[in-house]
């Protein structure tokens, strides 16, 4: 690494950086996935920590969720799901995140016998606890699976009542494929008439069509990856026209092969199409990397300028679920770290 791509790492890692993307499940990173397993009696179809990571070899979206699925099996107690989240806050810190966004499924949680009240009060006990301890402020999305029957997904938001208040978000995620956002109407007209807003995952390995759906069924605000929108400039219209925030996650893509390397990633189109692009990192224990790599991997790859990571920055803490106060500080952040560029 040159002195110059040293000194670029360095100030990407000062940005204030947003994470609006990140599946709280999928930053388990081998180690903790062992030593929780042991402590819950639970074993795992795995000799080592270097037999997961050789697992990591995925065909596709699918083929990810079923070792992904397998690995939140050591998941059983509200300890569990705190050392998860603080696992990754620490990790966050060191790359500079000041705010993060945690989605969790609890489908996945309750099927497996796991009560609601353990993610829900682990997960905001770390949330309190990254606070006091990074100062990294964080919302709490609840996420159905679009796999299951939407019934389901309904009958669990109810069930989560008495944590309606610090939901920030519900969400959408899941294999996409045959999996169409509108099946979730009822799930999210009943969160909005909660006063919980609705993201949703579509144009990842979906067509453009499930993110004009979500759209237009769900009345989501962001769409979670949404690359594929490329494909019907009238949606791309929209979006730009709309200011929707897409949550891209670049690493997790190129992993998942939704797009062959990150030099053919619709990313630089998206911007150039003039659209709301945040970066993120999606499930960074599962696709090599967290906030960080998937930034310097970007300069690296497209040569962005600290010019274009300013302006991402920014669009990723003006959509970002969180107190007006608190949005007016990390932007006053950005704008000092923007007057020595």
């Amino acid at each position: 690494m040159t002195t110059r791509d040293t000194e670029m790492t360095a100030w990407l890692r000062g940005l204030p950086k947003a994470e609006l993307h990140l599946h709280i499940e999928g930053t388990l990173e081998p180690a903790l996935m062992f030593a929780l397993a042991e402590r819950n009696g639970v074993t795992l179809p795995y000799e080592s920590v270097e037999a997961v990571r050789a697992a990591y070899d995925f065909d596709d979206l699918p083929s990810f969720l079923t070792l992904y699925y397998q690995g939140m099996g050591v998941l059983h107690t509200r300890e569990d799901f705190f050392d998860l989240a603080m696992a990754y806050f620490d990790r966050a810190r060191e790359d500079g995140v000041a705010h993060v966004e945690l989605s969790f499924d609890p489908q996945a949680h309750l099927v497996r016998g796991v009560p609601l009240e353990a993610p829900f009060e682990g997960l905001l006990a770390a949330c309190r606890e990254a606070e006091s301890r990074h100062g990294i402020s964080s919302a709490l999305i609840m996420s159905f699976l679009r796999d299951r029957d939407p019934a389901e997904a309904l009958e669990v938001l109810e069930r989560a009542a008495p944590w309606h208040a610090s939901i920030a978000a519900v969400g959408l995620d899941s294999a996409e494929r045959d999996h169409p956002p509108g099946r979730f109407a009822e799930v999210f007209a009943r969160a909005r008439a909660l006063g919980i807003p609705g993201v949703a995952h579509a144009g990842e390995e979906g067509p453009a069509a499930y993110i004009r759906e979500a759209l237009e069924t769900l009345d989501v605000c962001r769409i979670d990856h949404g690359v594929r929108c490329l494909e019907d400039a009238d949606l791309v219209a929209t979006l730009r026209e709309r200011r929707i925030p897409l949550t891209v996650c670049p690493l997790s893509n190129v992993k998942l092969k939704v797009t062959p390397t990150l030099a053919e990633h619709p990313l630089p189109a998206l911007r150039d199409a003039g659209l709301n692009v945040t970066l993120n990192s999606d499930d960074p224990a599962y696709f090599g990397g967290g906030m960080l790599d998937n930034h310097v991997a970007c300069h690296e790859t497209f040569g962005w300028t600290r010019d274009d990571f300013l302006a991402m920055t920014r669009n990723a803490l003006e959509a970002a679920f969180m107190a007006e106060e608190r949005r007016d500080v990390l932007l006053k952040r950005l704008d000092n770290v923007a007057q020595d560029v």
